[in-house]
């Protein structure tokens, strides 16, 4: 059965995903919104769909089983609300949205329709995400420490707190959300940001370079996730889980299971 889709954001994460969903025959992407017309051109020349540059529009005229929304986070207006509201089935890349009111809102919505929806969320659907499931497995988590640690991208809407909400809401809503999937729900949160480098150096910049959250998970487990975006080399990006007798290290490509005398890592 063929599943008709719309795009709302054509650019940037969007290319992926057209990579995707062009390697499943059911999936049929017909539709393309952007606010720079001539992506959503490109994209509907590649699959045969139609181009808009008004998503309202676009919802209106077609009859769509999916939207994917994949626009940054200070664009998220109503889109997810909308589609909801029509039984329109989402996609939508994270950070769902720049504010909680906002991210409640879009909840609700999905809540009263009743339909599907998923976030792009990548890390639980990772090999390595799995292993790391399978060896805490009946375990005992103590702790938690976290970390998304780089460079600053190099859009200009994303060093804008206005426009992204900042490092831990944009980026670093990637371990959070594979500490959630790992551990638990958290339910109690305690925060300290500031800047030491970038404000000094980089014109229209309002989000802060270095952050260190604390959080404690509905079960008892506390935990640390930390993030900067000033690193002039290199990245680290990934999650490591205490137990009593195993410490769970992973990331993009491996985990590695610490246990009294021996030493494991898994290349996945």
């Amino acid at each position: 059965m063929a599943v008709r889709i719309g795009f709302f954001g054509c650019g940037g994460i969007a290319g992926a995903h057209f990579n995707a969903l062009s390697q499943i025959p059911e999936a049929q992407p017909v539709a393309f919104c952007d606010i720079d017309l001539s992506r959503a051109e490109a994209a509907a020349q590649r699959f045969g769909g139609k181009a808009y540059n008004d998503w309202k529009q676009m919802l209106e005229s077609e009859k769509l089983d999916a939207l994917y929304v994949c626009v940054p986070p200070h664009a998220h207006v109503g889109a997810e609300e909308a589609a909801a509201e029509r039984g329109i089935h989402l996609f939508v890349e994270k950070p769902v949205a720049r504010t909680l009111e906002k991210a409640k809102a879009i909840e609700a919505a999905i809540a009263k329709a009743g339909i599907i929806s998923s976030v792009g969320y990548h890390f639980r659907y990772m090999a390595t995400t799995q292993k790391a499931r399978e060896l805490l497995e009946g375990k005992t988590v103590g702790m938690v420490t976290g970390w998304w640690m780089g460079g600053m991208p190099g859009v200009a809407w994303w060093r804008v707190m206005e426009q992204s909400g900042g490092q831990f809401v944009e980026q670093t809503t990637h371990i959070v959300d594979l500490a959630r999937y790992l551990v638990g729900d958290i339910v109690e949160v305690y925060a300290l940001m500031t800047n030491r480098k970038l404000h000094k150096e980089v014109e229209n910049y309002s989000v802060y370079d270095v952050g260190t959250v604390a959080v404690k998970f509905a079960n008892g487990v506390i935990g640390a996730i930390h993030n900067t975006c000033l690193l002039n080399m290199g990245w680290r990006v990934g999650l490591d889980i205490v137990t009593p007798d195993l410490v769970v290290e992973t990331d993009w490509g491996s985990v590695k299971a610490t246990e009294p005398g021996k030493v494991t890592t898994y290349q996945l």
